[in-house]
């Protein structure tokens, strides 16, 4: 199987969560710090060796696409200033993979139907990654790397799992695994959405962030109906795991979901108490303003 080049990228969401910002600006375009989340994911993918960017979109994402293209004029603005290191920064963007949109279509909906909607751009023996445009890992080694390094390993579709406490289960689709095989892989025999604290098969609770192997994308197209009325991967990686063989990662780094205001602002504070330039001083306002 040939190795993973391909990452698709599901950011059709409206945003309501965050109205009246997203009225005009994407969710995903909400920055951390001086970058917006799809570029995190982004660079994470192109840190694993993904040369293909698959943005699936939805109506009022058109800035998206203008953020990934190259800006002659804003370059060329920044360089006759002085700026070069800015419209570095700002050519790099552009450079960083081959941009592909296509806008999310088709019903039933559900985070399973932008990978049904780009089927047709992944090879039959081709391994592809797949990411929700609104949440992130701060991690030393990119979660896609991660990811990928556990499948070379298993030659297997894997999942991003994180560690949480059993009384948040109620939160999570929780997984069933078997002992850890390799490569701080584990072999996945369930996953159960949501089911409490008392039923949760264990404390692994599966995030967003997948590389699957082709051999699912047969299960998708079948568009079984879950109680919510949506076809979901979760579901059809079970599926998946019935028939062959399916792993976990446990992500060593820190788990960001942005889908709210609370994460989100927790989120930008945690990244920022980490920079070198201001990290420091926030902190110290922090200490100061809770005190």
């Amino acid at each position: 199987m040939k190795k993973p080049t391909k990452a698709i990228i599901c950011a059709a969401g409206l945003g309501t969560r965050f109205l009246p910002q997203t009225k005009a600006m994407p969710k995903e375009m909400l920055p951390i710090i001086d970058r917006p989340v799809i570029q995190l994911i982004v660079e994470e993918a192109v840190a694993a060796g993904v040369t293909e960017i698959i943005m699936v979109t939805g109506t009022t994402k058109r800035s998206i696409e203008d953020h990934f293209d190259r800006s002659d004029e804003l370059e060329a603005e920044l360089r006759e200033k002085g700026k070069h290191d800015k419209a570095d920064q700002i050519k790099a963007i552009a450079e960083m993979a081959n941009f592909i949109y296509v806008r999310q279509k088709g019903t039933p909906k559900g985070n399973a139907r932008p990978v049904l909607n780009v089927q047709h751009l992944i090879d039959d023996d081709e391994p592809f990654f797949v990411f929700f445009a609104d949440d992130f890992f701060r991690a030393e080694v990119p979660r896609a790397k991660q990811l990928l390094e556990a499948h070379e390993a298993t030659g297997k579709s894997v999942i991003s799992l994180i560690e949480v406490d059993k009384k948040d289960a109620d939160k999570y689709g929780m997984a069933a695994i078997e002992s850890e095989q390799t490569s701080g892989a584990y072999q996945l025999t369930k996953l159960i959405e949501k089911p409490g604290e008392a039923n949760t098969p264990s404390n692994l609770a599966s995030v967003g962030g997948y590389l699957l192997t082709p051999d699912i994308l047969p299960i998708i197209a079948q568009e079984k109906i879950d109680k919510n009325g949506e076809i979901t991967l979760a579901d059809s990686i079970n599926e998946l795991a019935q028939n062959d063989a399916v792993y976990g990662r446990i992500i060593d780094g820190v788990w960001h979901d942005t889908g709210d205001q609370l994460k989100y602002i927790k989120a930008v504070v945690d990244v920022a108490l980490e920079s070198d330039e201001y990290g420091e001083e926030l902190h110290q306002y922090l200490v100061e303003r809770l005190t």
